[in-house]
């Protein structure tokens, strides 16, 4: 399927400091379809990217370390073709209780673990995301 404009996939959770970022990394920096691109956010983004969460994607090529954590928007909701929340623990703060069609991961928080945990989370994600893009590929292909 030919299509000129470039389509976004949506990954959000409550700090856009761990979970989201790497979703968004190994989208952008490994999987991505052609004419797909990945951007994240939360609700209450936090100050910075969690230290732990960078060094883990750097030990496989991955680097995060200049995103930032980002506000989740209206614009990045309607300009999305598919949202995936990483997992909400705060159901008050949740992202997806203002957004319809998303995917629900589940996946643990991060922030807090042991460097161990978080290679676990990480390589939880990236298979996720690996999915993810295939599906994407087989709907173009259809």
């Amino acid at each position: 399927m030919k299509n000129d404009t470039q389509r976004t996939i949506l990954f959000v959770c409550v700090e856009n400091a761990g979970r989201s970022q790497m979703a968004e990394g190994f989208f952008n920096g490994k999987y991505a379809p052609s004419g797909y691109r990945a951007i994240s956010a939360g609700t209450r983004p936090a100050s910075q990217i969690n230290p732990v969460v960078i060094e883990v994607m750097k030990e496989v090529g991955i680097d995060i370390s200049k995103q930032k954590s980002k506000v989740i928007t209206n614009d990045m909701i309607k300009g999305s073709v598919k949202a995936v929340n990483m997992g909400c623990i705060d159901k008050s703060e949740c992202p997806m209780l203002f957004i319809g069609n998303v995917l629900d991961w589940g996946i643990e928080d991060p922030k807090s673990k042991s460097i161990e945990k978080v290679r676990e989370i990480r390589d939880k994600i990236e298979r996720k995301v690996k999915q993810i893009a295939e599906t994407l590929k087989e709907s173009d292909n259809k």
